[in-house]
Protein backbone atom coordinates (compact mmCIF):
# COMPACT_ATOMS: atom_id res chain seq x y z
CA UNK A 1 0.00 0.00 0.00
CA UNK A 2 1.06 3.54 -1.04
CA UNK A 3 2.14 5.61 1.73
CA UNK A 4 0.77 8.50 1.63
CA UNK A 5 2.64 12.11 2.93
CA UNK A 6 1.62 13.25 6.07
CA UNK A 7 1.64 17.19 7.36
CA UNK A 8 3.71 18.27 10.08
CA UNK A 9 1.43 17.99 12.80
CA UNK A 10 0.21 14.20 11.85
CA UNK A 11 3.77 13.11 11.05
CA UNK A 12 4.65 10.37 13.75
CA UNK A 13 7.71 11.44 15.84
CA UNK A 14 10.20 9.19 15.93
CA UNK A 15 12.89 8.83 18.92
CA UNK A 16 15.99 9.66 18.18
CA UNK A 17 17.82 7.14 18.39
CA UNK A 18 21.36 6.84 20.40
CA UNK A 19 24.00 6.45 17.64
CA UNK A 20 25.95 3.46 17.96
CA UNK A 21 29.32 3.27 18.63
CA UNK A 22 32.17 1.77 16.57
CA UNK A 23 31.95 -1.90 16.32
CA UNK A 24 28.74 -2.36 17.61
CA UNK A 25 26.70 -1.65 14.30
CA UNK A 26 25.53 -5.44 15.02
CA UNK A 27 23.53 -3.97 17.90
CA UNK A 28 21.20 -1.91 15.41
CA UNK A 29 20.86 -5.01 12.79
CA UNK A 30 18.92 -6.83 16.29
CA UNK A 31 17.28 -3.62 17.03
CA UNK A 32 16.11 -3.72 13.60
CA UNK A 33 14.54 -7.84 14.15
CA UNK A 34 13.43 -6.95 17.25
CA UNK A 35 11.36 -4.41 16.13
CA UNK A 36 9.91 -6.21 13.08
CA UNK A 37 8.65 -9.02 15.18
CA UNK A 38 7.24 -6.29 17.84
CA UNK A 39 5.18 -5.03 14.61
CA UNK A 40 4.32 -8.80 14.01
CA UNK A 41 2.88 -9.11 17.91
CA UNK A 42 1.15 -6.03 17.78
CA UNK A 43 -0.92 -5.92 14.64
CA UNK A 44 -0.59 -9.93 13.90
CA UNK A 45 -0.30 -8.90 9.61
CA UNK A 46 3.14 -8.94 7.97
CA UNK A 47 1.88 -6.50 5.36
CA UNK A 48 2.21 -3.89 8.03
CA UNK A 49 6.18 -4.70 8.80
CA UNK A 50 7.64 -2.01 6.19
CA UNK A 51 10.73 -0.80 6.17
CA UNK A 52 9.61 2.50 6.77
CA UNK A 53 7.14 1.14 9.94
CA UNK A 54 10.96 -0.93 11.27
CA UNK A 55 12.58 2.34 10.89
CA UNK A 56 9.80 4.32 12.88
CA UNK A 57 9.88 1.62 15.53
CA UNK A 58 13.95 1.70 15.95
CA UNK A 59 14.25 5.31 15.80
CA UNK A 60 15.94 5.61 12.49
CA UNK A 61 15.59 7.00 9.07
CA UNK A 62 15.03 4.01 6.33
CA UNK A 63 18.21 4.13 4.80
CA UNK A 64 20.04 3.36 8.03
CA UNK A 65 18.65 -0.22 7.45
CA UNK A 66 19.93 -1.04 3.76
CA UNK A 67 23.15 -1.78 5.74
CA UNK A 68 21.78 -4.35 7.15
CA UNK A 69 19.44 -5.59 5.25
CA UNK A 70 18.30 -4.94 1.50
CA UNK A 71 14.79 -5.48 1.77
CA UNK A 72 12.48 -5.89 3.32
CA UNK A 73 12.07 -10.15 2.95
CA UNK A 74 15.53 -10.03 4.42
CA UNK A 75 14.07 -8.54 8.10
CA UNK A 76 11.28 -11.24 7.50
CA UNK A 77 13.71 -13.75 6.91
CA UNK A 78 15.59 -13.00 9.72
CA UNK A 79 12.97 -12.77 12.41
CA UNK A 80 11.78 -16.18 11.17
CA UNK A 81 14.99 -17.57 11.52
CA UNK A 82 14.83 -16.62 15.12
CA UNK A 83 11.63 -18.00 15.57
CA UNK A 84 12.69 -21.49 14.27
CA UNK A 85 15.69 -21.41 16.86
CA UNK A 86 13.57 -20.45 19.40
CA UNK A 87 10.98 -23.08 18.61
CA UNK A 88 14.17 -25.60 18.77
CA UNK A 89 14.87 -24.62 21.66
CA UNK A 90 11.26 -24.73 23.10
CA UNK A 91 11.46 -28.20 22.07
CA UNK A 92 14.55 -29.60 22.99
CA UNK A 93 13.64 -28.58 26.84
CA UNK A 94 10.64 -30.26 26.29
CA UNK A 95 12.22 -33.53 25.37
CA UNK A 96 15.00 -32.98 28.48
CA UNK A 97 12.22 -32.18 30.45
CA UNK A 98 10.29 -35.49 30.02
CA UNK A 99 12.85 -37.97 30.88
CA UNK A 100 14.56 -41.38 29.87
CA UNK A 101 11.89 -42.96 27.83
CA UNK A 102 11.65 -42.33 24.33
CA UNK A 103 7.79 -42.58 24.22
CA UNK A 104 6.99 -39.90 27.00
CA UNK A 105 9.70 -37.60 25.02
CA UNK A 106 7.88 -38.09 21.98
CA UNK A 107 4.98 -37.09 23.15
CA UNK A 108 6.07 -34.62 25.34
CA UNK A 109 7.71 -33.04 22.03
CA UNK A 110 4.35 -33.03 20.15
CA UNK A 111 2.63 -31.38 23.06
CA UNK A 112 5.44 -28.95 22.98
CA UNK A 113 4.87 -27.53 19.47
CA UNK A 114 0.96 -27.65 19.73
CA UNK A 115 1.57 -25.21 22.37
CA UNK A 116 4.02 -23.34 21.42
CA UNK A 117 1.83 -22.80 18.18
CA UNK A 118 -0.99 -21.78 20.54
CA UNK A 119 1.23 -19.31 22.64
CA UNK A 120 2.62 -17.61 19.49
CA UNK A 121 -0.08 -17.69 16.88
CA UNK A 122 1.20 -14.95 14.37
CA UNK A 123 4.91 -16.08 15.16
CA UNK A 124 3.83 -19.09 13.98
CA UNK A 125 1.83 -18.72 10.94
CA UNK A 126 4.87 -16.17 9.64
CA UNK A 127 7.19 -19.18 10.19
CA UNK A 128 4.75 -21.32 7.70
CA UNK A 129 4.44 -18.83 5.29
CA UNK A 130 2.11 -16.36 6.25
CA UNK A 131 1.77 -13.51 3.55
CA UNK A 132 5.64 -12.65 3.60
CA UNK A 133 7.29 -15.41 1.80
CA UNK A 134 7.86 -13.68 -1.84
CA UNK A 135 8.34 -15.35 -4.98
CA UNK A 136 11.72 -16.21 -5.78
CA UNK A 137 13.40 -13.73 -7.96
CA UNK A 138 11.04 -10.80 -6.63
CA UNK A 139 13.62 -10.27 -3.41
CA UNK A 140 17.16 -10.92 -2.19
CA UNK A 141 16.19 -14.20 -0.68
CA UNK A 142 17.76 -17.35 -2.38
CA UNK A 143 15.97 -20.87 -2.52
CA UNK A 144 18.32 -22.62 -0.26
CA UNK A 145 17.32 -19.86 2.45
CA UNK A 146 13.68 -20.56 2.03
CA UNK A 147 14.04 -24.13 1.86
CA UNK A 148 16.61 -24.77 5.11
CA UNK A 149 14.21 -22.96 7.24
CA UNK A 150 13.18 -25.01 10.45
CA UNK A 151 15.55 -28.04 8.95
CA UNK A 152 17.38 -28.56 12.53
CA UNK A 153 14.08 -28.21 14.60
CA UNK A 154 12.39 -30.68 12.55
CA UNK A 155 15.38 -32.85 12.92
CA UNK A 156 15.27 -32.78 16.84
CA UNK A 157 11.47 -34.86 16.55
CA UNK A 158 13.18 -36.59 13.59
CA UNK A 159 15.35 -37.73 16.44
CA UNK A 160 13.09 -39.21 18.95
CA UNK A 161 11.33 -40.62 16.59
CA UNK A 162 14.32 -42.85 15.72
CA UNK A 163 14.72 -43.05 19.41
CA UNK A 164 11.47 -44.65 19.79
CA UNK A 165 12.12 -47.27 16.61
CA UNK A 166 15.84 -48.17 18.29
CA UNK A 167 13.83 -48.93 21.87
CA UNK A 168 11.88 -50.80 20.14
CA UNK A 169 8.61 -48.73 21.07
CA UNK A 170 7.61 -47.50 17.46
CA UNK A 171 7.56 -49.98 14.33
CA UNK A 172 7.99 -47.19 11.86
CA UNK A 173 10.56 -47.99 8.69
CA UNK A 174 11.46 -44.65 8.28
CA UNK A 175 11.91 -42.29 11.27
CA UNK A 176 13.11 -39.34 8.87
CA UNK A 177 9.50 -39.71 6.47
CA UNK A 178 7.53 -40.46 9.30
CA UNK A 179 8.80 -37.26 11.25
CA UNK A 180 7.58 -35.12 8.57
CA UNK A 181 4.39 -37.15 8.27
CA UNK A 182 3.88 -36.61 12.28
CA UNK A 183 4.93 -32.99 11.52
CA UNK A 184 2.12 -32.18 8.55
CA UNK A 185 -0.71 -33.66 10.79
CA UNK A 186 0.60 -32.10 14.24
CA UNK A 187 0.74 -28.61 12.03
CA UNK A 188 -2.54 -29.19 10.96
CA UNK A 189 -4.15 -29.46 13.94
CA UNK A 190 -2.43 -26.57 15.33
CA UNK A 191 -4.37 -24.81 12.37
CA UNK A 192 -7.71 -25.91 13.44
CA UNK A 193 -6.79 -25.58 17.25
CA UNK A 194 -6.41 -21.75 15.82
CA UNK A 195 -9.50 -21.32 13.29
CA UNK A 196 -12.28 -23.68 15.45
CA UNK A 197 -14.30 -21.98 17.82
CA UNK A 198 -16.92 -24.94 18.19
CA UNK A 199 -16.35 -28.63 17.32
CA UNK A 200 -16.89 -31.61 19.44
CA UNK A 201 -13.40 -32.77 19.85
CA UNK A 202 -13.06 -36.28 20.98
CA UNK A 203 -12.88 -37.53 24.50
CA UNK A 204 -9.28 -38.61 23.96
CA UNK A 205 -7.03 -36.25 23.09
CA UNK A 206 -6.12 -35.64 19.05
CA UNK A 207 -2.62 -34.50 19.29
CA UNK A 208 -1.78 -38.16 21.34
CA UNK A 209 -3.95 -40.25 18.56
CA UNK A 210 -2.21 -38.63 16.09
CA UNK A 211 1.24 -39.43 17.87
CA UNK A 212 -0.10 -43.02 18.72
CA UNK A 213 -1.30 -44.05 15.23
CA UNK A 214 1.23 -41.95 12.81
CA UNK A 215 4.37 -43.14 15.25
CA UNK A 216 3.14 -46.75 15.05
CA UNK A 217 3.80 -46.67 18.76
CA UNK A 218 3.66 -49.95 20.70
CA UNK A 219 3.86 -50.91 24.01
CA UNK A 220 7.37 -51.57 24.09
CA UNK A 221 10.04 -51.51 26.67
CA UNK A 222 10.47 -48.67 28.89
CA UNK A 223 13.70 -46.41 29.28
CA UNK A 224 13.56 -47.94 33.34
CA UNK A 225 13.58 -52.00 31.81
Amino acid sequence: MKETNATSQDAPKRTARVRNRRGEGGRLREDIVDAAAALLDETGDERAITLRSVARKVGIAAPSIYPHFPDQPAIMLAVVRREFAALEAHLRAAVQEAGEDPRDRLYALSRAYLGYAQDHPGRYRTMFGGLWMPTLGDSSLTEEELTTLGATAMQVLADALADCVAAGQSSVADPQLDAVTLWVCLHGLAHQYSVTRIFPWPGEPVADAIITRVAKLNAGPTAAG
